[in-house]
């Protein structure tokens, strides 16, 4: 198997790196951080080469802040992926992964009050609903191509994650950034916004194993990758600090950037072809470990 992965070192690339290595695949990487060499959007351009599949993980992002401090920057994810698309289409590439995000879906579902537990229909192509500022207009967009792209001959597996998180995570994201101040033993412990918004976080190891599951089952239409468990950031700072072994005073900072309140999904697609590994529990002991 011959694999284009772009952005493998970034978060997810590097683990998909290891993992389709494992199972002897050859993969050609495309990464930013090595300027010495094409970056995603000038590859798709001029690029003519054919893979057996291409897996697109490179994107602007940065956490929260980033999404709602740089939606310039992060908007330029439109044209990354359109660009996609287009090389899908040019080169023939039978088979492709695009990563969406839970940011595809309406903000309208994932407001204070009940939770609702978004399922893969919530996205309506004909009528989508406002998605989460320029990333999830981003990445909404990239959905509607895929169409466009399969009707060229490319079959593309559409996967949704949620809170992805693990070891090695950058600490510009929620999860790494508590692990980060429990080891520090901070008190107070800081909690952006006021600690009840809620996430469905999925472990790296999952995530990955879901999509080349995925892949190997031929698995159509969009898929949430996530365990369907609404956890709270006060729940999550619980978590931590008692794995750390210490109870602070938790401190809000309700000013900060949050996003949505609720943002948990309906995974029963996807344990229809993958049951995750790793809980939440034992994500913290791994990351605090």
């Amino acid at each position: 198997m011959r694999v284009l992965l772009t952005g493998h070192k970034g978060f997810i690339g590097r683990h998909l790196e290891r993992a389709m290595g494992d199972r002897g695949w050859s993969v050609t990487g495309i990464e930013l951080a090595y300027p010495w060499l094409y970056d995603a959007l000038n590859f798709f351009r001029e690029d003519r080469i054919t893979f057996d599949l291409a897996i697109h993980c490179a994107a602007n992002v940065g956490g929260r802040a980033s999404i709602d401090g740089a939606p310039l920057a992060v908007g330029t994810n439109l044209g990354l992926d359109s660009w996609y698309f287009r090389w899908l289409a040019r080169t023939g590439t039978p088979r492709a992964v695009y990563y969406s995000s839970s940011a595809a879906y309406p903000v309208a579902l994932q407001r204070p009050g009940p939770i609702h537990r978004l399922v893969e229909t919530d996205i309506d192509p004909a009528r989508p609903g406002q998605p989460d500022a320029t990333y999830g207009l981003a990445k909404l967009t990239g959905e509607l191509l895929v169409p466009y792209a399969e009707a060229e001959g490319t079959r593309v597996h559409v996967l949704r994650p949620f809170s992805g998180y693990g070891e090695d995570q950058a600490d510009c994201y929620p999860f790494p950034a508590f692990i980060r101040r429990a080891r520090e033993r901070e008190d107070p412990f800081t909690i952006w916004g006021d600690g009840s918004s809620t996430r469905d976080w999925i472990h790296i190891s999952d995530l990955v194993g879901a999509t080349l599951a995925a892949i190997d089952q031929d698995v159509t239409g969009p898929v949430n990758l996530g365990w369907g468990r609404a956890t709270s950031f006060d729940e999550l700072a619980t978590l931590v600090t008692r794995e750390a072994g210490y109870r602070p005073r938790i401190a809000y900072e309700p000013t900060a950037p949050r996003g949505v309140h609720h943002r948990v999904c309906d995974p029963k697609r996807m344990l229809a072809f993958y049951d995750p590994k790793v809980s939440l529990e034992e994500g913290i002991r791994r990351a605090l470990a």
